[in-house]
């Protein structure tokens, strides 16, 4: 069981803890292109007869708090999505911060070493996770995989009418409440549970900024004379991208204690010879929908509780070389790859594709 403020980033820690279990492409993150399936586990519909409780063996997996546990086992369909959130939420992880020194390690000894901390790493993470978790909620519920959930039914876009037609709206309103129960309420006199919720909250922010409104014309010869509309997430890779940008521009807030945990009250930053604003001092997280950190992060780039560092990493000259391998140069090496190329459609229903061989030259960070 997690306990304190580390709680709040249940999901961060069990994309930690579960990630080497996950088969496919999860440790595979320098082949990542931005395409790949986001659901990497097979996910049923309808569990038979014979499964009926194997639901509550995923829950016990997870790890929950006791009212979390109480929540995925209620419905079959919540601990698939859970683990659907959270291979998605690695994933995307990973995609985002390939290039970068932090590449978003989640394995071994490192795994809850960055969640004590006030990085703006965690903030991301928080916020990866809660979005995840969102995203994966609202479309099982349009998806027909939930027993207590359905297809969005705002009355202005009429989804009952647009189901008959085959639109079904991505249940945002059910998933926002299931995931703000899911996380619960931390105390507001916790610096450290302040910071998660907030990143947390800006995940399903950003979520909730993206929904589109997508409608289908019905009438004779294509004309729209008729016509019905439902609302749709982004996908999710398209929110991994915008929370990766609030990343780069996380808001530093200053601690008196200058710790990433306990009580304290937190101010933003100021810029140099920016003088403090006169009144009384607020004590309050800002109302953004900025990521906030209170530590800087460490440089990643030799081997730490946080990370491995960067030496035999792959990087690529002139674009990234320089800065994950943090200055001490790259070795390259010579290889001949075999990829399938000149791909044609065949009729009816088959790509038929040539083998071509090349030499490539691959960059590894020396040590």
């Amino acid at each position: 069981m997690l306990d304190g403020h580390l709680l709040l980033g249940w999901l961060s820690f069990t994309i930690i803890v579960l990630l080497i279990s996950l088969p496919g492409p999860c440790t595979a993150y320098f082949g990542l292109t931005g395409n790949e399936p986001l659901s990497i586990l097979p996910l049923s519909s309808q569990p038979d007869e014979r499964a009926g409780k194997a639901h509550y063996k995923l829950c016990d997996r997870l790890k929950l708090e006791k009212k979390q546990r109480r929540m995925c086992r209620r419905d079959p369909g919540v601990a698939e999505t859970l683990m659907e959130a959270i291979s998605m939420s690695a994933l995307e992880c990973q995609y985002q911060f390939r290039f970068e020194r932090w590449n978003c390690t989640l394995e071994g000894r490192y795994r809850a070493n960055i969640l004590k901390r006030g990085f703006k790493e965690t903030a991301f993470l928080y916020a990866i996770s809660s979005a995840g978790l969102t995203h994966a909620m609202a479309k099982a519920c349009s998806a027909g995989r939930m027993e207590r959930c359905t297809c969005d039914e705002a009355p202005d876009l009429e989804n009952r009418k647009a189901w008959q037609w085959g639109g079904c709206g991505d249940n945002l309103k059910y998933s926002n409440k299931f995931v703000k129960d899911f996380l619960g309420k931390r105390s507001n006199k916790d610096l450290r549970a302040r910071i998660d919720m907030h990143n947390s909250n800006v995940g399903m922010k950003v979520i909730k900024a993206g929904v589109e409104t997508t409608c289908k014309c019905h009438g004779v010869s294509g004309s729209c004379t008729v016509q019905t509309c439902w609302r749709q997430l982004a996908p999710f890779h398209e929110i991994g991208k915008q929370l990766k940008q609030r990343y780069e521009t996380s808001i530093k807030l200053a601690s008196p204690s200058n710790e990433a945990t306990g009580e304290g009250e937190i101010s933003q930053t100021r810029s140099q010879g920016q003088q403090p604003s006169p009144g009384p001092r607020t004590e309050l997280i800002p109302r953004t929908s900025d990521l906030l950190h209170i530590e800087d992060s460490p440089s990643f780039c030799r081997p730490s509780k946080y990370s491995a560092g960067t030496m035999a990493r792959k990087c690529y000259k002139d674009k990234n070389c320089e800065a994950i391998c943090c200055g001490r140069g790259h070795n390259t090496q010579s290889r001949v790859v075999t990829r399938p190329c000149q791909c044609q459609v065949r009729w009816c229903c088959y790509v038929e594709c040539k083998q071509c061989t090349q030499r490539e030259e691959v960059y590894t960070c020396k040590g």
